[in-house]
């Protein structure tokens, strides 16, 4: 029998088309940089212009001697270091089980950063973004998807990701560690690490483009908080020309720093409840038996700290004193952080139940917090709930953090509250987490009033089409149009407005109703009507 002609070319076809495809999938050739400390070598995708070094080192490994010491310079190498692949993450539990890794494993030997560049060869001074990732300081790595950085780069600007130390390798604070030191304090080593690329990214940006001194600091929840600590810090203020915060102030109730007493006897603690003899047993310890201890000891990481030399005073005295950088701020916190069962504890949204927990958490000033949290329906319970569990959590501090600013600044401060729910996930079988990933199997949540916590970082990155678990709509690609162009226009110019974009005012300090920028499908700009809510907690948190 003959062969039929017209499928024999048809498998040819398909097999081409196969071979073509494949072909196609890899669109880099290797690219070389000179930086301070020597050669290193990133890929160039032609498809998006865009240049990528990843893993690349910013301080000496944090091992042996270097462990819970302040982040040391590298030393120079010879020949030509290969950065194509993401470096190692810190050492971590999988606390959070939805998040998304590209990290080459484990280890204490994290500090590496990420760069995306679209710079031309005759490109100079092009604006950078330093983004910090998210996690409780216990978790999280610049590897993870929603923080690419690619698609911000072909907006016209150099994105940087960057690794620090978590948990117990990150923020351990010790007598004998303070001893060593010349200012006389410990802890704060994944916030030293964060200063520490800020320097490193002051010293060896032009190499891909960059205006060192166009430096925007940015991230989510954690990464809010650090960007809050960088603006206050003396090692990192004088770096940075702007700064976004999604979700997070290291401002009481939020990851507020302890002094150097309360964490030196946390320390302490640690090592006497982990049946050790000293500290310098546990100094001499590998990896895995630390990584160990702390996991059995249950601990969700160990305070920031006032140590005197990262952090001088709480940020609070710190932005009232006006010592603060003196940058534009855009901040902002999303709709629904957190559950409001998170405050009613298994309780019906029922306006009975919702008094009686007030009455609970709040035993003596119960009456002032049913003033400023509506409470008449099932419908405003939900909400009532869900706000006061969000300004509880996180939004209050993110509100202090604005307020501050823009009273003891001459700098616009921009506020949002983002608004978008997400669509469904593809699979039936993943349900949300609270990092703003999706768990296998987990247990099932509440369906979302509003944007839950984290929900936002993919928008504002563009990152939408490589976080696949969510069915995407044209009107989230909108949203995320939306906000991907008020941050860049903020990191370019320090303002977020811009063509084809609704009209963002900038809040002054002492507004009794402040403005601010629902970013939503139709985003737009309001006045708050609800800053006795966040009055009620400044005078609540001040006097704790």
């Amino acid at each position: 029998m003959k062969p039929n002609l017209a499928l024999l070319l048809l498998a040819a076809l398909i097999s081409i088309t196969s071979i073509d495809s494949k072909a196609q999938g890899n669109n880099s050739f290797a690219v070389q940089t000179k930086i301070k400390n020597g050669i290193i070598e990133g890929n160039y995708d032609t498809k998006t212009g865009v240049q990528k070094y990843f893993g690349v080192p910013f301080a000496k490994p944090p091992v042996g001697d270097l462990r819970w010491k302040a982040p040391q310079p590298l030393e120079d190498w010879s020949g030509v270091k290969i950065t194509k692949k993401f470096g190692p993450r810190a050492v971590q539990a999988p606390v959070f089980g939805d998040m998304n890794f590209r990290s080459d494993g484990i280890s204490e030997d994290c500090l590496y950063l990420n760069i995306w560049t679209p710079a031309d060869r005759d490109d100079q001074n092009l604006p950078v973004l330093v983004y910090f990732y998210g996690g409780g300081f216990v978790a999280g790595d610049g590897s993870e998807p929603r923080y690419d950085g690619e698609s911000m780069a072909q907006k016209g600007m150099i994105v940087v990701t960057v690794n620090y130390r978590l948990g117990i390798f990150g923020f351990f604070a010790h007598p004998e560690l303070s001893a060593e030191t010349d200012y006389k304090g410990s802890g704060n080593y994944g916030l030293m690490d964060q200063a520490a690329s800020l320097q490193w990214v002051k010293e060896n940006i032009t190499a891909f483009g960059g205006d060192p001194n166009k430096v925007t600091i940015a991230g989510e929840s954690a990464g809010s908080i650090s960007v809050s600590y960088q603006m206050a810090s003396p090692l990192s203020r004088n770096l940075i020309a702007g700064a976004i915060g999604e979700s997070g102030a290291g401002i009481n109730p939020t990851l507020a720093p302890v002094s150097l007493e309360e964490a030196e006897k946390t320390g302490e603690e640690f090592v006497q409840n982990a049946g050790l003899s000293s500290f310098k047993e546990l100094q001499a310890m590998s990896t895995k038996d630390v990584y160990e201890l702390y996991v059995e000891s249950k601990r969700f990481g160990f305070p920031v700290v006032i140590d005197n030399y990262f952090l001088p005073k709480t940020l609070p005295e710190i932005f009232e004193s006006g010592e603060q950088a003196q940058v534009p701020l855009l901040a902002g916190w999303n709709s629904a952080e957190i559950p409001g069962m998170a405050f009613m504890q298994g309780q019906p949204y029922t306006p009975e139940a919702f008094v009686q927990k007030v009455k609970e958490t709040y035993p003596e000033i119960h009456e002032e917090v049913i003033k400023v949290y509506p409470h008449t329906t099932p419908e405003e319970v939900e909400w009532s709930a869900t706000n006061l569990a969000s300004d509880r959590f996180i939004s209050y501090s993110t509100w202090k953090w604005l307020d501050l600013h823009a009273k003891h600044s001459q700098q616009p401060v921009y506020r949002y509250l983002y608004s978008k729910l997400r669509p469904p996930l593809k699979d039936q079988n993943l349900t949300p987490g609270l990092a703003g990933g999706t768990i296998e199997g987990g247990p099932k949540m509440p369906e979302p009033i509003g944007a839950p916590h984290a929900c936002e970082i993919e928008y504002a990155m563009g990152n939408l089409p490589i976080v696949k678990e969510y069915a995407w709509t044209k009107e989230d690609y909108e949203v995320s149009r939306q906000m991907q162009e008020y941050f860049a226009n903020f990191i370019k110019y320090g303002n977020p407005n811009g063509e084809n974009l609704a009209e963002w005012k900038a809040m002054q300090g002492n507004q009794s109703n402040p403005p601010y920028m629902v970013i939503d499908i139709v985003s737009k700009s309001e006045n708050s009507q609800v800053e006795n809510r966040y009055k009620f907690h400044n005078q609540y948190y001040s006097k704790k």
